[in-house]
């Protein structure tokens, strides 16, 4: 009567707290995926979860299904990957580079679970702030660069993690904090602080400012996202980042979440890596294993369509 697919779908709709997101998760549509679930439904002879409630609640039926879920799951997985080295493809290398300051969030735990898991690969991860890391990867120096801005290289392929959305925090009292979202010419008079990139690679630059030819009054940088928040919260700058970033931040008050324009500022962060690693078991283990682990703790986030 159970499948795998009807485990997958419970367990995503359980971490993704609405049936738009879990079908998000797992490529469907929202009209496939209550279809799929009233199918279950249908077999169980009773509903598994209550319909129109956030964060979404689940009956006894449904959390027994849940439990099985979580037993079943990693099992699967472990022996997926298992099936994996048996195939070959084992031992390998996989040097890594970042273009985002604020991608260390979900990318350490991915780090800790790909190493339990593949402990024969070589692991090595680097900031790639002092260095162009897509050149580098062209040339051999890495296997993967986690980046906003790809360039068209050859022999590189990006892989879609997910999408994000860019916004503007602003100190709780700030003029703009009232605003339903913000447009270029609001930050004329403002100072904006970035991470210390080169503008062309900041999309609150490139695809917001630029095209409406404004420049703010003034511009400085932090590498540290809390110094960040703490400037703008005492009223000395607004800053732009991604909304995962920021919602730890604004989710306990300390300054305010804004859009970027009326329909938002959206953008994707990708997996850059060299075409001869795209097929090795590790490496498609660990791209797996980054877009689990940036769906279940990012907030805001959503399949790449």
């Amino acid at each position: 009567m159970l499948e795998i697919r009807h485990l997958k779908t419970l367990h995503a709709l359980r971490e993704a707290d609405s049936l738009v997101d879990a079908a998000d998760r797992l490529h469907l549509t929202q009209s496939a995926l209550s279809h799929q679930f009233k199918e279950l439904e249908e077999r169980m002879g009773m509903p598994l979860f209550v319909r129109k409630t956030k964060p979404v609640r689940f009956t006894s039926a449904g959390l027994r299904l849940l439990q099985l879920a979580d037993a079943t799951l990693p099992l699967l997985r472990g022996a997926e990957r298992d099936i994996a080295r048996l195939a070959g493809g084992t031992a390998g290398r996989l040097h890594m580079a970042i273009e985002c300051h604020s991608c260390f969030q979900w990318l350490m735990p991915t780090i800790d679970q790909f190493r339990d898991a593949w402990p024969e690969v070589e692991l090595d991860l680097a900031s790639g702030f002092s260095f162009a890391p897509l050149p580098a990867l062209a040339r051999g120096d890495l296997d993967l660069v986690v980046t906003s801005d790809p360039l068209e290289l050859a022999g590189i392929t990006y892989v879609p993690l997910f999408t994000y959305e860019a916004m503007l925090a602003v100190a709780n009292q700030h003029r703009l904090a009232s605003k339903a979202y913000i447009v270029p010419e609001d930050l004329l008079s403002e100072t904006l602080i970035t991470y210390p990139v080169e503008r062309d690679r900041l999309d609150i630059f490139t695809r917001f400012l630029e095209p409406a030819d404004i420049e703010p009054a003034q511009v400085r940088t932090s590498e540290l996202t809390v110094m960040m928040m703490q400037l703008v919260a005492s009223g000395r700058g607004v800053c732009g980042m991604p909304h995962w970033a920021l919602h730890e931040y604004s989710s306990r008050g300390y300054v305010k979440a804004k859009r970027l324009g009326d329909k938002g500022l959206f953008a994707t962060l990708y997996a850059g890596i060299r075409a001869d690693m795209l097929d090795a078991p590790y490496m498609r283990d660990f791209l797996l294993t980054a877009k689990d682990t940036s769906f279940s703790t990012l907030d805001g986030v959503s399949a790449v369509r």
